[in-house]
């Protein structure tokens, strides 16, 4: 007994040690008034496993932002002063758990149990925490924009032998493909609850294996990932360019897929839009179903607002859900973020929620959002960009060296712009509503095929946006 109290003390004190480290970095890289702010009101919770770091935050709110903003960072702080950490769980501070804690720990009772654990139960409770509680499907609001991925994900979640696999998920940031993810993990768990699920970026992949090999124990790090039941890989472009990393990530889905088991990958692009990726990965990750999710319509952002104040129960006059679902539409992330700061603003200040409030809130960036791209600029900085003449986009010339940036123009205008579908087509030389459709829908099926549109389209978009 005093020897398993002597190795609890021992990993607490290590903990600390690293924990100590660990805010000194932070403050150094977060700066003063965002540590002070965010990361300082964090606790460390001494005691439980020895590669699950727990820290708390006093309220809700800085819970999720801190897991939204620095989960992986300090993942990856911890496991550079502890390398035997492999998740961090992020919890809203309670005190009858700090109690529960500091009681159960030095208790005969709590060893005991230790020599005949099921050696499964280590593995499953130690990558479940990385699941977001608040990503469910329930939770997850469903319009035309994102209705193929969202039922795609459910089917992939169905308890039996899956339809396909793997799942590939892609879209702009911030647009719901790490919800989707971790709703399919909560909901195959909810099935099969012995299970084993991991859920974790790219660049832990890469972190994960770099460590491994620097070890020189890759062994477990391949059994870890292929022992997986599910295995979802969140922002597959950050291994774009990295060699080795692609090497084992394509062994990995081989393994994977062969087994017959559920493989879900998200990415900012489809798979042949992967620049620096190897062909042989694209063609394994296009092997099962590749769904996208569009830029959210003014409607989606209005029932992710609602959804909000039920959540919270705040009184929120609909003027004020109006105002943001209109001037912040770039993405889901930046909306729910820009309402949770006006929430909490009212929480801390006491005051009334109304468009004044929410205006002097949100200020440059509510501002800011409120510009409105013109297609007069969409035109020139496409005759620009593929060097030609502006008339040349508006002109009958039919030549593909014109039609597809006309096309490309005519894509931006839809997406930018509230100008119906006729005033497009009136702006490109009088021509006809359908004309609009056809090449809306067209760039729109080239940017998943072609990586000189789609990258050509980032650009143009990231000018006008800016």
């Amino acid at each position: 007994m005093r020897v398993n109290q002597g190795r609890m003390m021992t990993r607490e004190s290590e903990q600390a040690r690293a924990w100590t480290r660990v805010r000194a970095s932070l403050r150094e890289s977060a700066g003063q008034r965002l540590f002070e702010q965010w990361l300082k009101p964090m606790d460390l919770v001494d005691g439980g496993d020895a590669d699950t770091v727990r820290l708390t935050l006093p309220t809700p709110f800085a819970t999720n932002w801190v897991r939204n903003h620095y989960a992986d960072r300090l993942l990856l702080e911890f496991r550079q002063q502890l390398p035997q950490v492999r998740s961090v769980s992020i919890e809203t501070r309670s005190a009858n758990a700090a109690v529960s804690v500091l009681a159960v720990e030095p208790a005969p009772a709590a060893q005991s149990p230790q020599p005949v654990a099921p050696s499964p139960e280590p593995r499953v409770a130690a990558e479940r925490p990385t699941l977001d509680p608040r990503f469910t499907f329930d939770r997850y609001v469903v319009d035309n924009s994102n209705m193929v991925a969202f039922n795609a994900a459910r089917a992939l979640a169905e308890p039996g032998s899956p339809r396909f696999s793997p799942l590939f998920l892609h879209s702009g940031t911030g647009l719901g493909k790490t919800h989707l993810m971790h709703a399919i993990g909560h909901e195959y768990l909810r099935h099969s609850p012995d299970a084993v699920v991991l859920c974790m970026s790219a660049e832990r992949f890469m972190f994960d294996f770099v460590s491994a090999m620097r070890a020189r124990d890759t062994y477990a790090f391949k059994s870890r990932l292929r022992g997986a039941d599910l295995l979802l890989i969140d922002d597959l472009q950050f291994i774009a360019g990295k060699d080795a990393t692609q090497e084992e990530f394509f062994h990995t889905v081989n393994e994977i897929m062969a087994a017959g088991k559920r493989l879900v990958i998200s990415a900012d692009r489809c798979p042949q839009a992967l620049d620096g990726v190897e062909a042989r990965l694209v063609s394994r990750l296009g092997l099962g179903l590749v769904a996208d999710i569009k830029a959210p319509e003014p409607s989606l952002r209005r029932a992710v607002l609602e959804r909000r104040v039920a959540d919270l129960g705040l009184p929120v006059p609909p003027q004020v859900l109006d105002l943001l679902a209109d001037r912040i539409g770039s993405s889901i992330r930046e909306l729910e973020g820009a309402f949770n700061r006006v929430a909490a603003y009212a929480q801390l200040t006491g005051e009334r929620i109304d468009v004044d409030f929410a205006v002097a809130t949100l200020g440059d960036a509510l501002r800011g959002a409120q510009r409105r791209v013109t297609i007069d600029e969409i035109q020139k900085l496409v005759s620009k960009h593929f060097d030609l003449k502006p008339l040349d986009l508006v002109s009958a010339r039919r030549a593909r060296a014109v039609a597809r940036p006309r096309q490309i123009a005519m894509y931006l205008a839809k997406r930018l712009t509230t100008r119906s579908l006729p005033e497009i087509g009136r702006k490109f030389g009088g021509r006809d509503h359908s004309t609009v459709i056809h090449a809306v829908r067209k760039i729109e099926e080239l940017r998943d095929q072609d990586r000189e549109v789609d990258g050509a389209v980032r650009v143009l978009l990231r000018q006008l946006e800016a």
